[in-house]
């Protein structure tokens, strides 16, 4: 596992930056991925139940920008969608609903993975009071794959967030809390997502 390195600065990026668009959108499926071997690299992410906001978090991002479109990716909802168009057609619904050729594809799937995590525990004692500084920081990739293609573009970003303690205790429990990798998290996964879109448009992908 990689340490975090006192006096590195992390740049974050605001999803602001990419958002003054009023053109056409771009349909994209946010997908939550298998964590497996990521967890059993990082078994600390799994423990504070990192990941599982991953996807919502990427969509809120993306949303926020008015560029994209997005299809559902919960499969039971795909299912009741399918059930729904079946019902229709035998006439149970006073509404008939008719989705032969109207169900969007997605032109990119978008998922998140965790490209580095540490924990760094900087502790000092004066006078009988012991004083920790940890810092938790991760670096997550946010990847765009074109459906037809399979061709990946790629955003990384970094997060990190400071947790400071005091005690007259000798030993100080300070473990990284889920609210300080959460809060490394989401600066990690705004810089991707910013970075991403800006790969897309330098590459001519998107409009700027």
């Amino acid at each position: 596992m990689s340490t975090v390195t006192k006096g590195d600065e992390v740049v974050s990026k605001s999803i602001s930056t990419v958002s003054d668009y009023a053109g056409a959108k771009t349909t994209v499926q946010v997908v939550n991925v298998d964590l497996e071997k990521v967890f059993k690299m990082y078994p600390s992410l799994q423990e504070k139940n990192v990941g599982l906001g991953f996807a919502e978090s990427v969509l809120d991002y993306l949303d926020e920008t008015n560029r994209f479109d997005f299809t559902e990716e919960k499969s039971e909802i795909k299912e009741r969608m399918v059930t729904q168009f079946k019902a229709s057609k035998k006439g149970v619904f006073e509404e008939p609903i008719d989705g032969k050729g109207k169900i969007k594809a997605a032109r990119y799937f978008v998922y998140v993975t965790v490209a580095d995590f540490a924990v760094d525990e900087d502790e000092t004692v004066v006078k009988g009071k012991a004083k920790v500084v940890v810092t938790t920081f991760i670096r997550l990739q946010v990847r765009f794959v074109n459906a037809e293609t399979g061709q990946i573009y790629i955003g990384s970003g970094e997060g990190e967030a400071i947790k400071v303690g005091e005690s007259f205790l000798k030993s100080l429990d300070m473990s990284f809390s889920q609210s300080t990798v959460g809060k490394a998290s989401r600066k990690s996964l705004e810089t991707a997502s910013t970075n991403v879109i800006e790969k897309l448009i330098k590459n001519g992908v998107f409009e700027n």
